[in-house]
């Protein structure tokens, strides 16, 4: 992807990001299916599906945002967001929701020379949901809402003769090198949705280092959190990198779909890191936790410490390196890689420095997902199961539990709406945004609501087969 455009036009204010020009998809095989922008510049804007929208505006209260009602996404799924509480000029979340068709390749030798035949029925079908929570500013949200689903299709192709096959070959093509080769694939237990994630994986990386040649080509240091959604031969694949939340909600239970990732849950694999690479803290972090920041007057003294072999707690002997400010320090959400950033995993953030040092955060912050599946062959859905996907504007206000009980009671009081998941997405936003009080924003019970941007997916898991 050329950075020319983005050189002169860095992504400011109104300005713009040049369009991302991947390999184009099978014309119109998606309702916002993958397929190139129309402009050859892609301005600061809301999600696709967005146009034409319809927002809920209220005295006091931000307005929320949705699809219009002409405009259903794939299965019905519900979406709904609302703007940050001044924090920004700009709503820094993303989303993106499409169909994805990957080809299948049939290949053979014929005088040493690959040959490819595609025929019509020769596409796998998915389906893609997305959010993306943005830090520093849009640039990156913008760019992996655009980009991280042509990364995905693509490195889908490249194993696609991996994946239409319970047990992947040894060999892509299929030729056999050893005639034990099948014999290792199954002692390995490599099946095939571990090619699958192995795609997602490897398609975070790639758009990562997209945004990391942009980003320095425009000398930025935007980030943003990353949970896509991936449904592909009858399996949910739930890829997180950040500190977004996918929870399934059931009639009778709830299951977490997504682990968050910030230095508090990564705490070890941070300080192994700085331990392995002492010369990434530049001198002026020290990798051990305390309790909290030491003072002069604890030199010498023992005091409670962790290092990244340790899940409990022992006592050192304080030095004076020990009072250097901490790799990670704070407690829940006020803990900080760096005193920089409140998550461990994300995309983007490759300028990004400590302040007034030369210390980059990068190193520290990986951009790969931790991806979980739901095999609906092993799950038994019913008609208002619901996939619910939110930026954390929303989990820093409601539990999964407060979720899971709006969203019954919501669906059993709306069983006859068309639009119930829609409307669904709009109500758990509405919960979690509050009204203006004074100088601030409260809920219904005077407790403090949320300042930040909130994006929402209600994704009905019962309607898969219906479009599938």
């Amino acid at each position: 992807m050329s950075s020319n455009w983005l050189k002169k036009h860095p992504l400011r204010s109104r300005s713009m990001v040049k369009q991302l020009k991947p390999d184009s998809l099978r014309q119109g095989e998606e309702l916002q299916q993958a397929q190139a922008p129309a402009s050859p510049m892609l301005p600061y804007r809301r999600p696709k599906f967005l146009h034409g929208v319809q927002s809920v505006k209220e005295p006091g209260k931000r307005p929320i945002y949705c699809p219009a009602r002409d405009r259903l996404l794939p299965w019905k799924t519900g979406y709904a967001e609302v703007i940050n509480v001044e924090k920004s000029e700009f709503n820094e979340d993303q989303a993106t929701c499409c169909k994805i068709s990957m080809r299948r390749r049939e290949t053979s030798l014929e005088e040493n020379q690959e040959w490819l035949s595609l025929c019509s029925n020769q596409y796998l079908t998915g389906y893609y949901w997305a959010i993306f929570d943005g830090h520093g500013g849009p640039e990156a949200a913008i760019i992996a809402s655009n980009y991280l689903h042509y990364c995905i299709k693509q490195k889908l192709e490249e194993v696609v003769e991996g994946i239409i096959k319970a047990h992947p070959p040894m060999h892509l093509k299929g030729c056999c090198i050893c005639n034990s080769d099948p014999l290792f694939v199954e002692e390995k237990q490599i099946c095939q949705e571990d090619v699958i994630i192995g795609a997602l994986e490897n398609a975070f990386q790639e758009c990562d280092e997209m945004i990391g040649q942009e980003m320095k080509a425009t000398n930025q240091a935007a980030g943003c959190t990353a949970l896509a959604v991936l449904y592909l031969q009858g399996k949910l694949f739930v890829a997180n990198a950040g500190d977004s939340r996918a929870v399934l909600v059931q009639k009778h239970s709830i299951m977490a779909l997504s682990s968050e990732f910030t230095p508090e849950t990564e705490r070890q694999r941070i300080q192994h890191l700085a331990f392995l690479n002492p010369k990434l803290l530049a001198d002026e972090f020290t990798r051990f936790e305390f309790p909290r920041r030491l003072k002069r007057g604890d030199v010498g003294h023992k005091v409670l410490y962790r290092d990244y072999f340790m899940a409990g707690w022992g006592y050192k002997t304080v030095e004076k390196d020990d009072l250097k400010y901490p790799l990670i320090h704070g407690h829940g959400k006020q803990t900080r890689l760096l005193g920089t950033l409140a998550v461990s995993r994300g995309l983007g953030d490759h300028q990004l420095k400590v302040t007034d040092t030369n210390v980059k955060v990068k190193p520290f912050l990986s951009c790969i997902p931790k991806v979980n599946v739901l095999d609906f062959a092993l799950n038994d859905v019913k008609e208002d199961d619901v996939l619910v996907l939110a930026t954390d504007g929303l989990w820093e206000i409601l539990s999964n539990e407060e979720v899971a009980q709006i969203v019954r009671s919501f669906l059993e009081d709306n069983k006859m709406d068309l639009y119930r998941f829609s409307e669904l997405a709009k109500c758990l936003v509405q919960k979690a945004r509050g009204m203006r009080n004074g100088h601030q924003w409260t809920l219904e019970n005077n407790n403090p609501a949320s300042y930040d941007d909130i994006s929402v997916f209600v994704i009905p898991l019962n309607n898969r087969d219906r479009e599938s």
